[in-house]
């Protein structure tokens, strides 16, 4: 018999599934908010590099200054996750947070729809406000309709709910990458847009499946205290936002200038310094036990090898993207594809190997054969520098004058695919089970931050990327042959004593 999570019979007189009819609201909000997301950043580093005349024009910026920009906004929607977060907890609740999430998201979208630098870069501001609201909180939403409910229900619940966001990641690029490159950019932007807007709609009709969940944040039970908390919380984040638009605006207004190269410098280097910080204070000056010291430790080494592997995963969306557009053979029966559409072959490649990778590990498991995390993610970065090093081959038949074949890029990304499955999923568990109970949310905020980090070094490195050059190509993509390879086998060498770290946490 069904455990009714929410007090609500309706929630459970239709299913999706064999699961709660609520799982249908997040699953369909999720996938539209994701194809807004894949949507534009198929097309966004292609339309700042594009020539600034002709019958589609882009921005004409350079390669270095449109991956620093593209490197600064990946980092800042992993970054707001967390404030995202808190303004959930404390303002707004998740459903709220949720709402206003989408309808920032869209309207991010539709300023960059009108053909101005001013809005194009006020839309990204919007998007990564809205993605910081409605990213983390409709996880937590979905995390709620299983809150009775056994661990395999919620696993396989939130496999179904992983499975809308890719849908959403496949579609994307097709639709908001024709209109982009083949009519007009700014269409491109504005379909992402009104993905969102399908999104909340379809939220808005059917979130009485939710229930009660997320309508209000966490109340304190003495009245007066929770009315000071309250408006503390508003005051701080009013003061918040007012400053991140007051500085934006005064960048449009070039009344300051703004770098974005060495921005995201010092973003790079602010990360990094937050998260040295934050370790020494975990490691030396806490109050946590020598068991927690040590899984804290096992979690600060696969912080930097996630920041591998995120760093040459990410070049999907810069150096790649930029490698299909200009380098790449894309025409087939006199039809020239969108370069964009190469950024369907992943989240594709993921719906077809994800439950395939599921069983892998319970069927190696039941034989005693599942390799440990480590190993998992030593798997994950070596494969991520295999992709690579089939980048390295495909670079060279471009040194030869010639355009390489899609192949290429296929077999990168099934590579890089599998590197994911191995380690993406591994990581998130592996930090909820080895993070002290009192700072799993912390944890998970580091563990967060350590994709921002690669964001912004990927894109600093997709800056070297001179298309005119092509003779720097393969040396450039070795490097990132090197970074994960070198650190998957450096992950092998150490495998015993990073287990020893984890406690035999697997």
């Amino acid at each position: 018999m069904e455990t009714n999570v929410t007090g609500s019979h309706e929630q459970y007189s239709n299913k999706f599934f064999g699961h709660p009819r609520g799982l249908a609201t997040l699953f369909f909000t999720e996938m539209w908010e994701r194809f807004s997301f894949y949507g534009m950043r198929a097309i966004l580093v292609l339309f700042m590099i594009a020539a600034a005349t002709g019958a589609n024009p882009g921005m004409h910026l350079t390669i270095e200054t449109a991956t620093a920009i593209y490197g600064l906004y990946m980092m800042s929607v992993y970054l707001f996750s967390l404030p995202g977060g808190w303004v959930a907890d404390k303002i707004l609740g998740l459903r709220k947070s949720v709402w206003y999430g989408g309808i920032l998201i869209a309207c991010g979208h539709f300023s960059m729809a009108i053909d101005t630098r001013e809005t194009f870069f006020m839309g990204l501001v919007f998007i990564v406000l809205g993605t910081g609201l409605l990213k983390p909180n409709v996880s937590s939403i979905v995390g709620g309709l299983y809150s009775n409910a056994s661990g395999a229900k919620r696993d396989a619940g939130f496999s179904i709910f992983y499975m809308g966001i890719n849908i959403g990641a496949t579609i994307a690029p097709l639709v908001c990458g024709y209109l982009g490159e083949n009519i007009n950019w700014h269409y491109g932007f504005g379909a992402a847009g009104v993905g969102m807007v399908i999104g909340l709609i379809q939220y808005k009709a059917t979130d009485k499946y939710l229930g009660e969940i997320g309508l209000e944040p966490e109340k304190h039970p003495d009245p007066d205290i929770q009315a000071k908390k309250m408006k503390n919380s508003k005051l701080g984040l009013s003061i918040s936002v007012g400053i991140i638009f007051v500085i934006v605006l005064a960048a449009l207004m070039n009344i300051i200038h703004i770098n974005p190269v060495i921005l995201s410098d010092w973003s790079a280097t602010i990360l990094v310094a937050i998260a040295l910080v934050y370790f020494i204070y975990l490691l030396f000056f806490s109050d946590l036990e020598k068991k927690e010291r040590m899984k804290v430790g096992a979690i600060i080494v696969l912080f930097f090898f996630s920041v591998a592997f995120w760093f040459g995963f990410e070049q999907a969306g810069s150096s790649l993207n930029i490698f299909a557009d200009q380098y790449t053979h894309r025409v087939f029966f006199g039809w020239n594809m969108p370069a964009s559409w190469l950024q369907t072959v992943n989240p594709t490649f993921i719906i077809i190997f994800a439950p395939i990778f599921g069983w892998l590990w319970v069927w190696l498991n039941k034989r005693n054969l599942e390799p440990s995390s480590p190993v998992k993610f030593a798997m994950g970065l070596i494969l991520m520098g295999a992709g690579f090093f089939v980048m390295v081959f495909a670079a060279k038949v471009a040194l030869a004058h010639q355009k390489a074949s899609v192949v290429f890029l296929i077999i990168t990304y099934l590579l890089h695919t599998f590197g994911e499955l191995s380690l993406s999923p591994v990581g998130l568990s592996t930090v909820t089970k080895l993070s002290p109970k009192r700072l799993v949310g912390q944890m998970m905020g580091v563990w967060f931050m350590s994709v921002a980090l690669a964001e912004i070094i990927a894109g600093r490195f997709a800056g070297q990327f001179n298309p005119k050059d092509v003779h720097q190509m393969p040396h450039l993509f070795m490097i990132v042959v090197i970074v994960g390879v070198g650190a998957g086998v450096l992950l092998l060498i150490f495998n015993k004593p990073v287990r020893k770290l984890m406690q035999d946490v697997h």
